[in-house]
């Protein structure tokens, strides 16, 4: 089974200012790393929520492991950690594994 679906794409230190920060939607960042059992709980609920809510926001992932720089820019320090991010500043902070509906409402109070 592949890690995401194609409502969720994929960010690193990179493409990070282009996949989020420059963009007119909100976006929901997945901060995990693949050994994290809870990340693993909470990947399908995020695809659950992109699926939902795929003309509204943009969904990305981002390993930490691989992607130090933005995790710690934006103080990451355990994971899964999901950001919602509108016209490039952080207007939400999940951290832990959360149900959908949860994930839902915190999101909608940015469209």
């Amino acid at each position: 089974m592949a890690n995401s679906s194609a409502a969720v794409g994929t960010a690193t230190d990179a493409t990070f200012e282009t996949d989020v920060i420059s963009q007119s939607v909100p976006v929901l960042v997945d901060f995990w790393a693949p050994w994290c059992g809870p990340c693993r709980m909470v990947g399908p609920v995020v695809e659950e929520v992109a699926t939902q809510m795929g003309d509204q926001i943009k969904v990305v992932k981002l390993n930490v492991d691989d992607n130090t720089e933005v995790a710690s820019r934006y103080g990451v320090r355990s994971i899964p950690t999901l950001i919602v991010f509108k016209g490039g500043e952080v207007v939400e902070t999940l951290v832990g594994a959360v149900p959908a509906t949860t994930l839902t409402q915190a999101i909608e109070k940015h469209l």
